[in-house]
């Protein structure tokens, strides 16, 4: 394939086509690909086609256009899963940046999750949340319910939880580089935290790893809650050995201000790969709360890193307000 921005033109054109029900000209390509913010005259559409025949993507209708072939349709879906892949990453790396919480103050912004849920549900997942935070299976010890939001439907009500990219921002500003490294489930026995059993590089996925496990129902947070035993979600990160002072200090912070990390952290842990230079840095992650409620049969839909809010307005509530 072409690289750089002809390949994004390709795959504009090949996307076009995909979802056109007739053969299109080069015309009407143009015309469509200039809405797309692609100025393209019909002469450079038609040499993107001509391309695009030789590799066996497009074949051409007598006069009237062109229509994807079987392989067009593959080589398309294959270039939008390599587009997407590093979205997630990116997104909440983004958040990070915008999270301005100072443990210092127990000021500024922490990123957070937003689930939704039916209000016939509502207090059903508000147990499931306060359940998992009870029992040291959140990454923060409270949440906010919200009755009264643009993004709540009129029926349903929701729920913000703090999101531990939080703990990246605070780092980051600290001078900690620190890399969000897997999303994983980790066995429980005893009550404590066990060996992983699956990890996923958000670097390497199109999607979060730990609504997969959810919706995959691989969780048994209410077992590990009642009987010491099963499978909680957590996330590990990775920072520099020479940051560990600054960042033991960092987190005890946070502890201060009520939030419940790390599991642990060390340059060999569990069953992670280990790494001479770099400190893992383990975390329950606040997805244990949904993950809880889905457990309990409840419907919830949750934006994972949904944005920011003032610290202020979520320390101590597990109100709805």
């Amino acid at each position: 394939m072409i690289h750089g921005e002809s390949e994004r033109k390709i795959l504009e054109i090949l996307r076009i086509l995909k979802e056109s029900k007739e053969p299109m000209g080069a015309k009407r390509l143009s015309e469509l690909m200039a809405d797309r913010g692609y100025v393209l005259t019909d002469r450079a559409v038609q040499y993107y086609l001509s391309y695009l025949d030789r590799r066996g993507f497009t074949r051409k209708i007598g006069n009237v256009g062109r229509v994807l072939t079987p392989r067009g349709v593959a080589e398309m879906e294959r270039a939008l899963v390599e587009e997407r892949v590093g979205f997630i990453i990116s997104e909440l790396e983004r958040l990070a940046y915008r999270s301005t919480f100072d443990p210092s103050s127990a000021t500024g912004d922490v990123a957070y999750n937003l689930t939704i849920a039916s209000e016939t549900e509502g207090e059903a997942v508000a147990a499931a949340f306060e359940e998992a935070i009870k029992a040291g299976y959140g990454f923060f010890s409270g949440y906010r319910q919200l009755d009264r939001d643009p993004r709540v439907p009129r029926g349903y009500t929701g729920f913000i939880t703090v999101c531990s990219i939080t703990m990246d921002g605070v780092l980051q500003r600290r001078g900690v580089p620190v890399r969000v490294a897997y999303g994983g489930r980790i066995s429980v026995q005893d009550g404590e935290a066990g060996t992983f059993l699956d990890l996923i590089d958000y670097r390497g996925t199109t999607i979060d790893p730990l609504q997969l496990f959810i919706s995959a129902g691989l969780t048994s947070v209410g077992s590990a809650i009642s009987e010491g035993k099963g499978i909680a979600l957590a996330n590990v990160r990775k920072i520099p050995v020479q940051a560990e002072e600054e960042t033991r200090g960092t987190i005890g912070l946070m502890q201060e201000c009520g939030f419940s990390f790390p599991v642990a952290m060390g340059v060999e842990l569990f069953n992670l790969p280990s790494d001479p230079y770099r400190l893992s840095v383990v975390a329950f992650s606040g997805m244990n709360c949904v993950a809880r409620a889905v457990e309990r049969g409840l419907t919830v839909r949750t934006e994972i890193g949904a944005g920011t809010i003032p610290f202020s307005k979520i320390a101590g509530s597990n109100e709805s307000r």
